[in-house]
């Protein structure tokens, strides 16, 4: 079931908002050179997903990264997913039935999750950030620290340049958006975030940061 935030209306968003699901699939599948699986289990082991765990997944967008997560953490696990399309999430819903999969949808902003405080061991932001105005990204750092339980951790990857910088078919075919690495962690240390990791993927020029709000025993 895809619920909104209030049940009965959608959310306003800002920022952009991607609406052809079937679009989203092959570009992701483009970007990841048919490697959507492994980019998936590559992103999930960064995460140190453990089973039993409650995930969120903002921009969930057509929930293949969420169903994969869920088969992680298990029967006693739960993964929640938000995104602003309902196209995206009609598309993520009939994914996850297909698989028998139990995920909770929910139209959403990523700056005003719809969850109570401390409900999360685990946030992912996948190629979402970009999407949003330098105020929203501001909002949305906050909120993942607000929904994060004491010893979660806040998981962001994105595009480290912009498609134009990139050469071959991708950078013409979708010229999406990027933040620089320095700016994710920026964003998340001002909210009181402390950084655990921070790197390429080993993907295209994907860069992630990992995040806790617990102190790394390096710096304890």
């Amino acid at each position: 079931m895809i619920n909104t935030v209030d049940g009965n209306l959608r959310p306003r968003a800002v920022g952009a908002v991607l609406h052809s699901a079937a679009r989203y699939d092959l570009l992701l599948w483009l970007a990841m050179l048919g490697r959507e699986g492994a980019f998936r289990d590559k992103l999930l082991r960064l995460a140190r997903l453990e089973p039993g765990e409650a995930v969120l997944d903002i921009g969930c967008g057509t929930g293949t990264l969420a169903i994969a997560a869920k088969r992680h953490v298990g029967p006693t696990g739960t993964v929640y997913g938000i995104d602003a399309s309902p196209e995206m999430l009609a598309r993520a819903e009939k994914k996850a039935r297909k698989a028998s999969i139990e995920v909770v949808l929910s139209n959403a902003m990523a700056q005003a999750l719809p969850f109570p405080d401390a409900q999360f061991d685990l946030v992912l932001s996948t190629v979402m950030l970009h999407h949003l105005p330098r105020k929203g990204r501001a909002q949305c750092a906050a909120e993942m620290r607000r929904v994060l339980k004491r010893s979660g951790r806040v998981l962001v990857v994105e595009f480290g340049s912009a498609a134009r910088e990139q050469k071959g078919f991708l950078g013409h075919f979708h010229r999406h958006g990027h933040v620089k690495l320095s700016d994710v962690i920026g964003l998340l240390t001002e909210t009181g975030l402390n950084i655990v990791e921070s790197g390429p993927v080993g993907i295209r020029d994907l860069q992630f940061v990992l995040a806790s709000l617990a102190v790394p025993d390096s710096e304890a």
